[in-house]
C-alpha cells in the first residue's frame, strides 16, 4: 500500500506539494477549509464580474513553465498568457505619471528622459540582477534550508558578496540613481517581500530583473486559471481534494502523527504536510509538547504586510487606467514607516488599482469595469467597518481626482476584505496577507523549518517557510518539501 499523505490547505504550495508527492507514488489527499481551492488565490463571481481575491501580478513566467513541465504539461495547456505593455503605470500626482514599457530599449529611453546617463546604469543594474536571479532561483530557493551548512560550499560562499546579501537594496539603488521617481520605481517590487527597501538585502534586485527583463504577464480568464491548471494536474495524478474540510487537530501519539481530524471526520496519515498558515497549524492543531516554536517566537517574527482590499464592479469603463496602476502620489517613506516601523493605520496611504477588464473582457459585463483596490497595511491592526469605509473614501477621493472622473456613484458591486477576513478565511497570523517578511534575519535557514523536530512525519510548506512569500516561491516550496519527504520516507 502506498504511504498516505494528508496535505492541509490547497493554496499554491499545498497543490504543488500534493502533485509532486502523487507523482512520486504517494496516495495524497488535500483537506481544504474553504469551498473552493486556491487559498489566497481564490476567486468569486458576482453579477457578471469575476474577481481574483488575491495575487494579481504574474511575474517569473519561467517558474510556471518549469512547474508544469515537471508533469509533462505547459501553462498554455490551461491558460493563454499575454504580456502587458505597458507593464504598469506609476502615478506620482495629477499629470505626473510613468508608464513602464515592456520593451527594453523603450525602458532605457524612459530612464534617460528622467536622468541623463541612467540608461547605462540600468543596464549594469539589471545585469547584476540577472546574475542574482539565476543563482538565487537555481541555487538558493531549491534548498530545504535545514542548516547553514547547505550554504557552505565555496562557490556559494564566494557568491554571497556578489549577491549583495549584506547590503540593503535601497543603498544599492541609490548608489546608481539619483532621480527620486526612478528610485521609487526600482524599490517598489521588494514591497512584495514584506520589508522596507532599507531592510531588504540587495540580493532581491533579482525582483527588478523579473519585472523589467522577464516582464509582467496575465493569464486570460484571471489568476485563478493557474489554480485551475494546478488542480487539473493534481487530480490527473490521483490527488483527492476535499473541500469544506477544516482541520481541527493533528493527532500525535508518541511523536508521530497518525491522523488528521476535521469537523467532518478523521483521515489516517503516514505523513502530514501543513500547507495552511504555519503558525495556525503549529499553535492550534498540535498539542504544546509537539510545537517547535512558542508564541513568543512567533510574536518576534517580522510579518509581511496585511492589506485592505476592495472588489468593485463599475457600471461604466474608467478612462486612463491600465491593467496595473500604482498610486504613489503620497509620501512613500512615511507609509512604509507606518507599516513596518511604527505600525498604525496610515495617515496618507499609497494604494494600487488592478483593472483586469482593461485586458480581459471576460471578467466584467460588456461596457463595465472590474476593479481590485489594495491598500498595504501593517499586520495586527484593529480592523473595523468604520476604518474600512474611512479608507475607502480616502482612496476614492484621490482616484476620482487623479483620473478626473466620477467613479463612486457608478459602483454597482462592492466588497471589502482585510485583517479579520485574512484571519477567518486563511487563519493568517496577525491578519497578514503575504506571509513572513524576507528580511536578512528571516532568509534561508533562518526561517521556520520545513520539517518538524517534534513530530517525526510532519512537514510544512508555503510562505511562512522556505523559500518565502510570493506565488513562484510557493510553487517551489511545494517541490522542495516533496523532495525532503521522498528522501526520508519512500512511498
Amino acid at each position: 500500500m502506498a504511504k498516505k499523505v494528508i496535505v492541509i490547505g490547497s493554496g499554491f504550495a499545498g497543490l504543488s506539494a500534493a502533485s509532486h508527492l502523487a507523482q512520486k507514488g504517494y496516495k495524497v489527499t488535500i483537506l481544504e477549509k474553504n469551498s473552493i481551492p486556491g487559498g489566497r488565490a481564490r476567486k468569486f463571481e458576482q453579477d457578471g464580474f469575476m474577481f481574483d481575491m488575491g495575487p494579481s501580478w504574474y511575474w517569473m513566467p519561467d517558474v510556471f513553465e518549469q512547474y508544469f513541465a515537471q508533469f509533462g504539461k505547459k501553462p498554455s495547456d490551461y491558460y493563454e498568457l499575454v504580456r502587458l505593455d505597458p507593464s504598469y503605470e506609476v502615478i506620482f500626482g495629477k499629470g505626473n505619471s510613468m508608464e513602464v514599457p515592456a520593451k527594453m530599449e523603450e525602458l532605457e529611453a524612459m530612464f534617460e528622459h528622467y536622468e541623463r546617463g541612467s540608461s547605462q546604469k540600468l543596464r549594469q543594474f539589471l545585469k547584476e540582477a540577472q546574475y542574482k536571479y539565476e543563482v538565487g532561483m537555481n541555487e538558493f530557493v531549491h534548498k530545504p534550508s535545514h542548516s547553514i551548512m547547505e550554504f557552505a560550499d565555496t562557490r556559494i560562499l564566494m557568491s554571497l558578496f556578489r549577491l549583495q546579501m549584506f547590503t540593503s537594496i535601497s543603498k544599492h539603488i541609490r548608489k546608481l540613481f539619483k532621480h527620486e521617481q526612478l528610485i521609487q520605481l526600482l524599490e517598489f517590487p521588494v514591497l512584495f517581500l514584506g520589508a522596507t527597501p532599507e531592510n531588504t538585502p540587495a540580493l532581491y534586485s533579482m525582483m527588478n530583473y523579473a519585472d523589467m527583463a522577464l516582464g509582467t504577464w496575465y493569464p486570460m480568464g484571471g489568476m485563478h486559471k493557474i489554480v485551475e491548471g494546478m488542480v487539473s494536474v493534481a487530480e490527473e495524478l490521483g490527488v483527492e481534494i476535499k473541500l469544506n474540510e477544516e482541520v481541527q487537530q493533528i493527532y500525535v501519539p508518541n511523536g508521530h502523527a497518525t491522523k488528521v481530524i476535521t469537523q467532518n471526520g478523521e483521515y489516517e496519515a503516514d505523513i502530514v504536510v501543513g500547507g495552511a498558515d504555519y503558525h495556525h497549524v503549529e499553535q492550534q492543531l498540535l498539542q504544546p509538547e509537539h510545537r517547535m516554536y512558542n508564541e513568543k517566537y512567533w510574536d518576534k517574527r517580522t510579518m509581511a504586510p496585511s492589506s485592505l482590499l476592495f472588489y468593485l464592479g463599475i457600471d461604466k469603463k474608467i478612462e486612463g487606467l491600465h491593467h496595473h496602476n500604482l498610486f504613489f502620489d503620497a509620501d512613500f517613506k512615511k507609509h512604509a514607516v507606518e507599516i513596518y516601523d511604527q505600525p498604525q493605520w496610515p495617515s496618507d496611504p499609497l494604494f494600487y488599482v488592478c483593472a483586469p477588464s482593461v485586458t480581459d473582457p471576460s471578467v466584467a459585463p460588456e461596457g463595465k469595469e472590474n476593479l481590485f483596490v489594495l491598500i498595504p497595511l501593517a499586520p495586527n491592526l484593529e480592523d473595523t467597518d468604520e476604518k474600512r469605509e474611512t479608507y475607502f473614501n480616502i482612496v476614492m477621493d484621490r482616484l476620482e481626482d487623479l483620473t478626473g472622473q466620477e467613479i463612486r456613484k457608478h459602483i454597482v458591486y462592492k466588497r471589502a476584505f482585510a485583517h479579520r477576513d485574512f484571519e477567518k478565511d486563511y487563519h493568517a497570523y496577525k491578519g497578514n496577507a503575504y506571509g513572513l517578511a524576507n528580511t536578512l534575519f528571516q532568509t534561508a535557514f533562518l526561517k521556520p523549518k520545513l520539517r518538524s523536530k517534534k513530530v517525526s512525519n510532519l512537514y510544512y510548506t508555503g510562505q511562512l517557510t522556505t523559500p518565502g512569500p510570493g506565488v513562484p516561491p510557493s510553487l517551489i516550496s511545494g517541490s522542495v518539501v516533496a523532495n525532503e519527504i521522498f528522501k526520508a520516507v519512500k512511498p
